[in-house]
């Protein structure tokens, strides 16, 4: 690493100490030029991919976009603005260890429809039917059989 100071190529580590849980390390380092020390912060750089529409074009991951799909169909459902927090970054997460650097739209819906299942069925409904684009009664209907599993006997 250059050192800031006098441009020096050559600096030397003193000391590494991890910070903030782990999620990067803090480094002391001295110039070997000009004896100078400098600290230096190392964290992982991961991004988030792009995202593929079915039309080809490529856009920027938005956590607004997101954030908005999700709060359009839970509208007027009983679920907290931390759940969504959770469910926003529980799929962020999904997206960034995923290590592609594209992922298509069809994949982050199927993303959403796994963590609005098991948030809120209604909602799950609602988004499906914009998400899957359902052209009649019958494409409901199956929905909602997704979602109630399989029927219960009755005892006689």
């Amino acid at each position: 690493m250059k050192c800031p100071f006098c441009g020096h190529p050559d600096t030397q580590v003193v000391d590494s100490r991890g910070a903030d849980e782990g999620d990067f390390i803090r480094r002391r380092r001295r110039c070997v030029e000009c004896d100078r020390r400098f600290t230096t912060y190392e964290r992982p750089e991961l991004s988030m991919p792009s995202v593929v529409k079915r039309n080809g074009s490529r856009h920027d991951y938005e956590a607004g976009k997101l954030r908005s799909s999700l709060s359009l169909a839970l509208r007027k459902r009983p679920v907290s603005t931390e759940d969504v927090d959770a469910v926003v970054m529980r799929i962020e997460d999904k997206l960034l260890t995923s290590g592609e650097r594209e992922v298509s739209t069809e994949f982050l819906g199927e993303l959403v429809m796994a963590e609005l299942k098991k948030l809120d069925k209604v909602a799950y409904v609602r988004f499906a039917s914009v998400y899957k684009s359902f052209e009649d009664i019958g494409e409901f209907v199956e929905a909602i059989r997704e979602m109630q599993g399989p029927p219960l006997r009755r005892k006689t």
